[in-house]
């Protein structure tokens, strides 16, 4: 089986911004993964009071133990599509030129389609200082944590994951190609459940998530596809993936599918009389405590 897993992600890089038909898109996409997550959230950390900010965290989230050895797997969910890029690249050419530039232009739309709720209302959860591992301390350099919901460490993977399936559907390969697939489903999966073992997120920002990846592209990821979703968290992941194992109780794993599966419902249901798509997100936030 050709890995997904094992693409180069310089590679990636060389050809997109090589190529004179993705460069433009490449370029538009980096800057606005900078502009609406990491200039915004230092803006606003800075100059705190401009954007109000409330604590999203749920008592769920302490039967989930701070575990660092997740951090690898937490860190990996941008290699984790550009490593995708790579592959339809090396695997089909030019063939995929088209789809590979379309992915990229909503890339950059997701990133400014969340930015809609952070631009309103921010969000945070308890998140414990811990350095004692490199790849933590570049966390808390980097991310002042104040955009837990909707969490982009989930969209950018559920996104990812359910494209590379609808691109090879496109290019007639999908059936030949389950086992990568699969391979991206897992490897989704795991990022969404590193982000609650790091303390990066709650299990309230999960569902929340979701349920805007169903209103960011709603054929893509209808409602049937993110229940699935849900229901699959903390399920046994292939050794391959380097996931620590998962030691949680089964019942607290029931709970916490429970949970999540139940507040996506609650955003999906409300979101269909909203005004807006991001209104049940906003309703929850000013609901939940101030920081």
């Amino acid at each position: 089986m050709k890995s997904v897993y094992y693409a180069s992600v310089a590679y990636a890089f060389v050809r997109t911004l090589g190529n004179r038909s993705l460069r433009p898109t490449t370029l538009r996409c980096i800057f606005s993964i900078f502009h609406n997550f990491f200039f915004s959230q230092f803006c606003f950390a800075l100059l705190p009071g401009r954007v109000p900010v409330n604590r999203v965290d749920h008592p769920l989230d302490r039967k989930i133990p701070f575990t660092p050895k997740w951090v690898t797997i937490y860190i990996d969910f941008v290699p984790y599509w550009i490593r995708m890029l790579t592959f339809l690249l090396q695997t089909y050419g030019s063939r995929s030129l088209d789809a590979v530039r379309k992915f990229i232009s909503e890339m950059g739309r997701l990133y400014k389609f969340a930015a809609k709720v952070y631009r309103k209302n921010l969000s945070t959860t308890e998140r414990p200082f811990y350095i004692a591992h490199p790849k933590f301390f570049m966390i808390h350099f980097a991310d002042p944590h104040l955009m837990c919901i909707p969490s982009l460490h989930v969209m950018v993977v559920v996104y990812t994951y359910a494209k590379f399936a609808a691109i090879l559907r496109s290019l007639g390969d999908a059936e030949s190609r389950a086992a990568q697939i699969e391979e991206m489903r897992n490897g989704a999966l795991a990022i969404c459940q590193a982000i609650l073992f790091v303390k990066q997120h709650s299990v309230n920002c999960i569902g929340a998530s979701i349920y805007v990846m169903t209103r960011f592209d709603p054929e893509l990821f209808p409602p049937e596809k993110a229940e699935a979703f849900c229901s699959s968290l903390f399920e046994r992941l292939p050794d391959s993936l380097g996931a620590p194992g998962t030691k949680l109780p089964e019942e607290d794993i029931a709970e916490i599918r429970a949970h999540i599966t139940d507040s996506y419902r609650r955003f999906q249901q409300e979101g269909q009389t909203s005004k807006s798509w991001e209104e049940p997100i906003l309703n929850f936030l000013r609901q939940s405590p101030k920081m």
